[in-house]
């Protein structure tokens, strides 16, 4: 049984890689898959109340997920729809290769900590379509904006969902996770775009700015007032889950319909095609769904291989095999850009106790870096890929042509100088 849903998973996963050529769209693939894991979980471990109510328990979780991406993505879209992002776009004069690209990218790593990786990488993405006109150019920096945004959510308590898991099961403190980790995370950034610097070379050419009619029928004032509620929104979603101690979701939730509730009386007055167009209805229907579809069968598959126990059995394997802490880290780093990186952080928090590792112990601390950004190395390989991915097209073979090496490199820049940080600052 286990053996075949491993098969599964690694055939899906190259079918996934392969949609380009195949001509398949990866969320028929990722779904397939899903329901196939547990059909044959269910069938060969025989116990179907168990493992129903494994699945059921997954899907709470991973809905979480979901419903976040949704709502994340249609305020986005509401935004972008009253033309919010010409706010930003305006200051953005830049178009020199080079100075956008570090624009874009410290714009993104500092954003991703104060909001998470996912919702940032929504937001700088589609903001990127107001920047840059070339299909391929916007490519590239949207990949970047990948490497930027884990970076970026690693050194933050409420970046990441594994750092938040790290600081909710007590083994990070908040300040202390922030000192410690905004150095290296700047590092896996920096020397990407260091490298980047040396070769990238002209000018973008910046989209036309098509006059909307219903558009036009805004005044700056209101294009100006849904973009800032729309950020606040989003900045005070780890603060609402940090009062209340729901799940992000409910706070995004809550946003949406705050934001719904403020378009329908600002445009209450219009007529109904007018006031249609600008409406959070409308914004639903123009998001990516099939991108939302994907992620659902992508992390379904991987719950499946967390039920049969593959995922902790790697790590208890790599424990007892490895002695090095570093090496074990550095491992479950790079592990976490083939499957999610919250069940392998669950399967280690799960191996070594406080007890062990007290709280804001060196293992901890680096555990939070290298899964946060040891994502970026394939682009299935986080939230945030798979949101790029989904958003713009990107091609599996594609971004690891163009940007998985430098993902590398900026993750093993970082691990160096979070060690070498630890031997001169032991404390």
């Amino acid at each position: 049984m286990t053996t075949l849903i491993a098969i599964v998973f690694i055939l899906s996963y190259a079918f996934i890689a392969l949609e380009h050529l195949i001509k398949v769209n990866k969320a028929a693939t990722a779904l397939i898959a899903a329901v196939a894991c547990w059909t044959i979980y269910v069938v060969g471990a025989g116990d179907y109340h168990i493992v129903g109510e494994q699945l059921i328990e997954h899907l709470g979780e991973l809905s979480g997920i979901l419903f976040f991406l949704l709502g994340a993505m249609t305020i986005v879209e509401l935004v972008d729809s009253h033309n919010g992002f010409n706010i930003i776009t305006r200051k953005i004069t830049q178009t020199r290769k080079r100075k956008l690209l570090w624009i874009i990218s410290l714009i993104t790593f500092f954003l991703s900590a104060v909001l998470d990786n996912l919702t940032t990488t929504i937001v700088m993405v589609s903001l990127l379509r107001k920047v840059i006109k070339d299909p391929e150019e916007r490519l590239f920096f949207a990949g970047v904006i990948v490497i930027a945004a884990n970076a970026g959510g690693a050194w933050s308590p409420i970046g990441d969902v594994t750092t938040t898991m790290l600081w909710i099961g007590g083994q990070i403190t908040a300040a202390n996770i922030i000192i410690k980790l905004i150095l290296p995370s700047l590092a896996c950034l920096v020397t990407p775009l260091i490298i980047l610097s040396i070769k990238m070379k002209g000018h973008v050419t910046r989209p036309d700015e098509g006059k909307d009619k219903y558009v036009s029928s805004l005044t700056e004032r209101q294009q100006t007032f849904v973009f800032f509620a729309a950020v606040l929104i989003l900045i005070l979603v780890p603060v609402f889950k940090t009062v209340t101690h729901l799940p992000p979701f409910m706070g995004i939730l809550l946003g949406l319909g705050i934001l719904w509730l403020i378009t329908e009386l600002m445009h209450g007055d219009k007529d109904e095609e007018d006031k249609h167009v600008l409406s959070v209805a409308h914004a639903l229907r123009k998001i990516d769904s099939p991108s939302i579809l994907f992620f659902l069968g992508i992390l379904m598959s991987i719950a499946a291989l967390q039920s049969i126990g593959v995922l902790s059995h790697t790590a208890e394997w790599m424990s007892s095999t490895i002695a090095n802490d570093n090496i074990i880290i550095i491992s479950i780093g790079l592990l976490s850009a083939i499957v999610d990186n919250v069940p392998l952080v669950a399967a280690v928090q799960g191996m070594y106790d406080l007890n062990q590792y007290p709280t804001d112990h060196y293992f901890w601390e680096f555990l939070a870096y290298c899964t946060g950004t040891g994502g970026s190395a394939l682009i299935i390989g986080s939230a945030a890929g798979v949101a790029a991915m989904g958003m713009e097209k990107i091609s599996f073979f594609w971004y690891l042509k163009k940007i998985s090496l430098l993902a590398l490199v900026g993750y093993f820049a970082g691990a160096l100088i979070y060690m070498g940080q630890h031997l001169l600052f032991p404390m």
